[in-house]
């Protein structure tokens, strides 16, 4: 079952973050991830401070953290230094920019040899791109690199309705040659899948979470993330007071995640950014942090361990 799309959710979603420097990344850090080859690495991240997306999905709160214009030629590598004299040594690098890498009024195409200078030490260069962007530009910028480029896509869901009302501006047959794109030349992908987006039924969130997994690992991903959606916009607050949009529970998030590790098609990744700010006063304060520990420990290691006993709510 579909919820309702109403015509009234306002095309106001809040407020940007002032103050934001073309020449500084928004934040940055260094985070160790499970690697293709199962060790652990440190990953650094840098969030580029950029242009907002082009797209204008109905959950997205990244836009929060971007400028109305394009950044200067130059500006790009500026932050990446920035942030790599700041950051402790790693051996990936993430470059996100709340938008597509690929886009050109984003990221300069001129940037790209100094970019590709910038990362040169990290293995593994992983950035995110809308895959109405992947193209030619990807494959230029991947043989400036020393290392190798990895691409992440949000896929979102496989569920063709819903995806289409997220205002995604893509279809599965359009990501899917994106992806085919990307599989041709070798450039390994991973996708950003929603677990209970709006408009789909929560009763229904766990198995499209895991028909989405199905689909992004059908179609060649090497990995997958799974982000509980937040309601972290004026617009999907107004979706929820709708009944558009149901927050998801920890316990279909631990179900998701655990099925993706079980089914061992690829690594799969939960998403706990702010889960105590998103979550917790909705669960059960005498394990939340507990099951959130757990997680993360699977998060590194891929594997299943034992859910958290809890006499307060029976560990779920």
């Amino acid at each position: 079952m579909l919820l309702r799309q109403s015509a009234s959710v306002s095309e106001e979603r809040g407020m940007r973050t002032a103050s934001l420097d073309p020449l500084r990344p928004y934040a940055f850090l260094v985070e160790p991830e499970c690697s293709a080859d199962g060790s652990p690495v440190d990953i650094a991240t840098i969030f580029l401070t950029n242009r907002e997306c082009p797209w204008r999905c109905v959950m997205c709160d990244l836009w929060k953290n971007t400028l109305e214009t394009s950044v200067p030629t130059g500006a790009i590598p500026a932050q990446i230094r920035y942030a790599l004299e700041r950051l402790p040594p790693a051996q990936q690098i993430k470059l996100y920019n709340s938008g597509s890498f690929f886009d050109g009024r984003a990221i300069p195409r001129s940037d790209y040899r100094a970019i590709a200078g910038c990362v040169d030490a990290f293995e593994n260069v992983i950035v995110e791109c809308h895959p109405a962007l992947i193209g030619q530009r990807a494959l230029e910028f991947r043989d400036l690199l020393a290392g190798r480029l990895e691409v992440a896509m949000g896929l979102e869901t496989a569920h063709p309705e819903v995806l289409m009302r997220l205002n995604k501006g893509m279809t599965l047959e359009q990501f899917a040659v994106a992806a085919g794109f990307l599989g041709r030349h070798e450039v390994p992908w991973r996708a950003f899948i929603l677990i209970q987006p709006p408009f789909l039924h929560p009763d229904l969130s766990l198995e499209w979470a895991e028909r989405s997994l199905e689909w992004a690992f059908d179609h060649g991903a090497g990995a997958a993330t799974l982000i509980p959606t937040r309601a972290a916009t004026d617009q999907m607050n107004q979706l929820e007071r709708e009944g558009s949009f149901t927050p998801p529970r920890l316990s279909v998030a631990e179900a998701a995640f655990e099925s993706g590790l079980m089914r061992k098609r690829g690594r799969v990744f939960l998403d706990l950014w702010d889960m105590e700010r998103n979550m917790k006063g909705r669960e059960c304060g005498d394990c939340f942090d507990r099951r959130c520990a757990r997680l993360g420990r699977m998060n590194l290691s891929q594997l299943w361990e034992p859910a958290v006993a809890c006499s307060s709510c029976e560990g779920r």
